[in-house]
């Protein structure tokens, strides 16, 4: 072998950057820490799908994760501060915002050094960004395993705990365990049900279901019109007051139809106040399946804002400040905050 080619890889590069949702964290992912903490200094663990409504595919805090990486990597033998922390949001129509937030929680931690190399395993199309940091040296993980957070997350929400327990170090156990004893378990679970029953009621059409729905961003005085999700899925989280497209009804009309049935607004002739409309088909946008969204964007202008009367599936109707919708994306279903973050920073 190649002296120089020898040092390269015998050295310890400075910085380490692995990224990963780890919902939850498994035994796979400690054995590639570890893998990884023997060829860096320290290791930037970027956690994915931050300041994210609990879901299915989401059930946990990035803070939570943090903690229990920490606490599994401790009973590990390693040391707290050979590890660093980024939490990164999803950003599902903008892809340069999301690698720009994982340069920039990885660059305030390296202080300008360019020794950082990228942890990672080419596995399938999941795996592309691994191609996006081209600054950064690529360190291929050696380990292979056929463990998946999603199939533990399955056995979780299906109370197939002897399988999760098997999957999962010790401090991981102990933190779903815990978990399970909460409101946000009950809640979570009875939405895995739902949604695992919603899947199979369209289970047996000839072609994949592709739904369509229409959905309303309103402003009036510096407020958007949101609602609270009455049922499952999602339910207790802000949307878009919205729904899906009947068959006799046009793009617009099915918008305007479902703002008024479930907030009770009532402005003759919205169509008028219509500013722009937009495609949202991200293919992972829904946990129901492949569903399309075609929102409209409706600037109703200044003064009072209209008194509302919530109905339909809504189990609330209210104007939220624009500050405060856009800086809580965590209260939001599904995608609906990127949905009114395209329309409103875009202005």
């Amino acid at each position: 072998m190649n002296d120089d080619v020898h040092l390269s890889r015998s050295r310890k590069r400075t910085f380490g950057v692995y990224i990963g949702r780890f919902e939850p964290p498994h035994a796979a992912h400690l054995e590639v820490m570890q893998e990884a903490l023997s060829q860096v200094q320290k290791l930037i663990v970027v956690i994915g799908s931050a300041k994210a409504a609990r879901n299915t595919k989401n059930p946990f805090t990035a803070e939570e994760r943090q903690a229990v990486l920490l606490e599994m990597l401790r009973e590990a033998g390693i040391k707290s501060s050979r590890l660093l922390f980024v939490h990164v949001r999803d950003y599902y129509y903008n892809e340069s915002l999301w690698l720009s937030e994982v340069q920039r929680g990885v660059a305030a931690h390296t202080h300008g050094s360019s020794d950082v190399a990228l942890i990672g395993h080419l596995k399938d199309e999941s795996s592309y960004y691994l191609r996006s940091f081209p600054a950064w040296e690529f360190l291929p993980t050696h380990v292979v395993s056929p463990l998946s957070a999603t199939e533990v997350r399955r056995a979780y929400f299906e109370d197939d705990l002897e399988r999760v327990q098997g999957t999962v170090p010790p401090a991981v156990w102990t933190f779903l365990e815990g978990f399970r004893q909460t409101t946000d378990f009950a809640e979570l679970q009875a939405e895995y049900r739902y949604l695992q029953q919603y899947k199979a009621d369209w289970q047996d059409t000839p072609y994949p279901v592709i739904f369509v729905t229409t959905d309303a961003v309103v402003i009036r005085s510096g407020h958007v019109l949101v609602v609270r999700r009455a049922a499952q899925p999602g339910r207790g989280k802000l949307a878009m007051p919205g729904g899906f497209l009947k068959v006799g009804d046009t793009l617009l009309a099915s918008c305007i139809r479902e703002v008024v049935e479930e907030t009770g607004l009532q402005i003759s002739d919205l169509a008028a106040y219509q500013r722009s409309q937009a495609v949202f088909d991200y293919p992972e946008r829904s946990l129901r399946g492949r569903t399309v969204s075609h929102a409209f964007q409706f600037d109703l202008g200044i003064g009072q804002l209209p008194v509302l009367r919530p109905g339909s599936d809504a189990a609330e109707a209210f104007w939220l400040p624009l500050s405060e919708a856009l800086s809580t994306p965590e209260l939001f279903f599904e995608d609906h905050h990127a949905i009114m973050e395209q329309f409103l920073m875009r202005g």
